[in-house]
């Protein structure tokens, strides 16, 4: 997905990539100040950050929407099986980890969402209402 918004010629950051994550603790977190700094310094086009990770809610405040990118537990893990870019997903257990998170962590993710997209639909629709959600929500008042 972000390859897509990228193509289409927005910024975008995928934390699951680059030195974004902190892995030393118990879960892997964002390196908050890294996150503060990006946000900080963007002003111009629309910014898109992906990526899953325990302190993610502190910084709700400061993105214009947090969307969370759904499918069927079957769709995902037949993705997962089937995708070259990341080997994450291929072994058994990492599979039962994506069940568990999609059970445990899913419901605490909708929680925090303001916007929800189910991504069976095609890419291009996807994306273009990713697009919709990020040029509707930005040009509202920031709740700081």
């Amino acid at each position: 997905m972000l390859a897509e918004l990228e193509r289409r010629g927005h910024r975008v950051i995928d934390t699951d990539y680059g030195d974004w994550i902190d892995s030393s603790g118990l879960e892997p977190v964002w390196r908050e100040k890294r996150i503060a700094e990006l946000l900080d310094a963007h002003s111009e086009r629309l910014l898109f950050v992906g990526g899953c990770v325990a302190n993610q809610g502190r910084f709700y405040t400061r993105f214009d929407a947090v969307v969370l990118l759904r499918a069927p537990k079957e769709v995902i893990l037949e993705r997962v099986a089937t995708r070259n870019s990341n080997e994450f997903g291929k072994s058994d257990d990492e599979r039962d980890q994506i069940i568990r998170d999609l059970e445990e962590t899913e419901p605490l993710l909708r929680a925090g969402a303001t916007n929800e997209i189910d991504t069976r639909a095609p890419l291009n629709e996807v994306a273009d209402e990713l697009e919709r959600i990020g040029s509707t929500e930005s040009s509202a008042p920031h709740n700081a």
